[in-house]
């Protein structure tokens, strides 16, 4: 019988060490240590043997069930420490959790709509240092010095002659400088200005754009904004044109638009006017083209500049321009 007992203990050690799962391991328990198990029929079948062998069977056969017994936990405790090392506190049984995306930001978002209306309509697309030289910001623009047109930007210098550009028009000058007619060009990009309220920030977005070829028209430019204002927001939004004055500019003009938010109306929004400015724009200033050396008597052509914030806010339907740079989640998953 001791022969049998220890071919039991073999097999039921050599099925523990197969064993890959804790169903496994605690199948081979019940087939060896079970009521109805392996061993237990062995015990049972003890009073069978002569009187002189039952002792030692008996005590031999308790002694490997318990050796048995301590190895399945053994086994089943290290499954499920590596089990739980691997996972942590996940319940793998539950649905996985999608990662979060990323989106992105408002402004981005409108700035490259507004490029994309652009580069349909035949424009490239040029960009420049936000750290200019003075006379890029404002003397090739027809701003010179103690001009009083340079009140109307509140610039941060940083030095005499460098400034954080107030606008995006530099880019009009340099292009012009290593190009020659015809030039189509719009100019995205971050400038500064010394303001802060609901509807400024001393950082915001301009996109300007530039056209220039012979026999270019104040009725040239107001299709290509009239095309762009009706891709931007609605087809039936009306356009109207006001004189202004900006110093590279001459007409000069700003642009409203029939108001999005009242259909003209009259609302907050557009102080009951029924109508919001969105750009400003007009046909190139003669001495602009003398400044890069463009003959005047053959070429003429129009410029426009607008600020993404405001676009973006009608768009969007936006209060307070400030919301675009609090970091906000709750508001910037919006869109």
């Amino acid at each position: 019988m001791e022969k049998d007992i220890e071919q039991i203990r073999e097999e039921a050690l050599t099925g523990l060490a197969g064993a890959s799962d804790t169903e496994g391991i605690r199948a081979l328990s019940v087939q060896y240590l079970g009521r109805k198990g392996v061993i237990t029929h062995f015990l049972r079948n003890i009073s069978g043997l002569p009187p002189e062998k039952r002792p030692g069977a008996g005590k031999r056969a308790n002694e490997v069930k318990k050796e048995l017994d301590a190895a399945f936990k053994t086994a089943l405790a290290a499954l499920e420490a590596s089990s739980a090392s691997g996972t942590g506190d996940i319940d793998v049984s539950l649905p996985g959790r999608a990662p979060a995306q990323g989106f992105l930001h408002p402004l981005t978002r409108i700035t490259r709509e507004i490029c994309d209306i652009f580069t349909r309509l035949g424009f490239d697309i040029a960009e420049g240092p936000e750290v200019e030289q003075d006379y890029y910001n404002f003397e090739a623009l027809n701003i010179p010095k103690n001009h009083p047109a340079r009140d109307m930007q509140d610039t941060f210098y940083v030095s005499d002659n460098i400034v954080l550009r107030t606008q995006t028009s530099p880019m009009q000058i340099r292009v012009m400088e290593t190009e020659k007619p015809p030039v189509r060009i719009i100019a995205p990009g971050k400038v500064y200005r010394c303001d802060s309220d609901l509807t400024h920030t001393p950082m915001f977005s301009q996109v300007e754009g530039l056209l220039v070829d012979e026999k270019i028209s104040f009725g040239d430019l107001k299709g290509i904004l009239t095309t762009f204002v009706h891709q931007m927001f609605d087809e039936k939004i009306s356009l109207r044109f006001r004189p202004s004055f900006f110093p590279f500019t001459e007409p000069s003009a700003e642009v409203d638009i029939l108001c999005v938010m009242c259909r003209g109306k009259g609302c907050r929004v557009c102080s009951h006017t029924g109508w919001l400015e969105v750009l400003g724009s007009g046909m190139v200033h003669p001495a602009v083209f003398e400044n890069v050396g463009y003959d005047t008597d053959r070429y003429t052509g129009f410029a426009f500049g607008m600020g993404v914030e405001r676009i973006a806010m009608l768009k969007y339907g936006i209060d307070d321009i400030r919301k675009y740079f609090d970091n906000d989640f709750r508001f910037l998953r919006q869109f």
